[in-house]
């Protein structure tokens, strides 16, 4: 992995697949769901630019509705059939119209989808960091699989907290103290 560093300017978030129907089989899924709220919120106050996706939601059901709720504020929308985001068309053109080279990427199912599309980011150059405690499996040892391999590949997995305290790179300002009640 060509080592890297999360800054707020470089950045953007994109969630895959937390949708009604996935969400309650998935193990850790009130910890995706929590961490998922904490990046989207980070990406309201810090100003990232935030994709997310849903696939197939005729069948599995649009994004959770806690989560829609607290959509940030011009979040881009992308429904896909495809186990990669990076295989629907749109979704690279909503990557690069974000402006920033390095993704954030969170979701389910780890193993597949998750896995699939920072593989295929990784394979076009980007920097990819995985928030490893906003995705998630059915079968945990799955998602810690795709953890390892998503790593090996070069994508940095790190915690939704680490992730934020890296955007904001700094104490004192206003964001780190609107975002300080996070992880209170």
């Amino acid at each position: 992995m060509v080592p890297f560093r999360l800054r707020r300017e470089n950045a953007c978030m994109v969630m895959v697949d937390i949708q009604e129907r996935l969400l309650p089989a998935i193990s850790n899924a009130d910890e995706v769901k929590q961490n998922a709220l904490k990046l989207m919120r980070a990406a309201e106050v810090l100003g990232a630019p935030f994709i997310y996706t849903e696939q197939y939601p005729k069948g599995l059901g649009p994004t959770d509705g806690g989560l829609l709720a607290s959509l940030p504020e011009g979040a881009l929308y992308l429904e896909k059939n495809t186990f990669s985001c990076c295989d629907e068309e749109d979704f690279g053109k909503l990557l690069d119209g974000t402006g920033r080279p390095a993704a954030i990427v969170f979701g389910i199912e780890s193993h597949i989808c998750v896995l699939a599309t920072v593989l295929d980011l990784l394979e076009t150059g980007r920097k990819v960091a995985v928030v490893s405690d906003a995705c998630g499996s059915r079968d945990p040892l799955k998602s810690d699989r795709a953890m390892a391999a998503m790593t090996a590949a070069g994508a940095l997995a790190v915690p939704a907290e680490t992730v934020i305290y890296h955007l904001m790179g700094r104490s004192g300002t206003a964001e780190f103290k609107e975002l300080l009640p996070l992880f209170k």
